[in-house]
């Protein structure tokens, strides 16, 4: 299965975004595919194809790692490219949160290489992404939109859980089950 552990967003952020998207899209829809609304989530670790017994494995460690985890804010706030300073692969909308969140996403990984999940390489970049580029032709309108928009407040919530994911791969998109909620303390 593949699978993935996220912090879900409220659906007032995810409205917003849906928003600047539909602006975005405008300008250069076909050489973008975009994240859809359902789809936005914050990812802590993508999983890959994993067996069944390993994500039953990860239960545990994610009860523990909520357990000890108190709620904290999260600001969803400006926009950008991957990667920086060349052409773009990926638009996002950024996350400012306290060192809270980094302490999050490194106990997970660490768990998840418990598990025997490789770890990940690069360094961890909050972001919600909002599409990837399939072609960089044409992209100037949107992407001087996007720049725009660096600053623009998308909305604050609180993060209070984290859930495991399978993500099943369809012609019309991702499909995502929750596989597990794990409320922090």
């Amino acid at each position: 299965m593949r699978a993935f552990i996220a912090v879900e967003i409220d659906p007032a952020i995810k409205a917003a975004m849906a928003d600047l998207q539909r602006r975005l899209r405008r300008l250069g829809s076909a050489a973008v595919s975009w994240t859809r609304e359902s789809g936005l989530h914050l990812t802590l670790k993508f999983l890959g194809e994993i067996e069944e017994s390993q994500a039953a494995g990860l239960r545990e460690p994610l009860a523990g790692i909520a357990a000890a985890t108190a709620s904290f804010p999260l600001l969803v706030r400006g926009t950008g490219t991957f990667p920086p300073g060349r052409p773009p692969r990926v638009l996002w909308v950024g996350l400012e949160a306290p060192s809270d969140l980094a302490v999050l996403q490194s106990r997970i990984e660490r768990a998840a290489e418990d598990a025997g999940i490789p770890r990940e390489e690069r360094p961890f970049h909050p972001h919600l992404t909002l599409g990837r580029v399939k072609a960089n032709g044409g992209l100037h309108p949107l992407l001087a939109e996007l720049e725009r928009s660096g600053r623009a407040e998308f909305g604050r919530m609180t993060v209070r859980s984290v859930v495991l994911f399978q993500s099943d791969l369809k012609p019309s998109g991702a499909e995502y089950t929750r596989l597990g909620i794990f409320e922090f303390r």
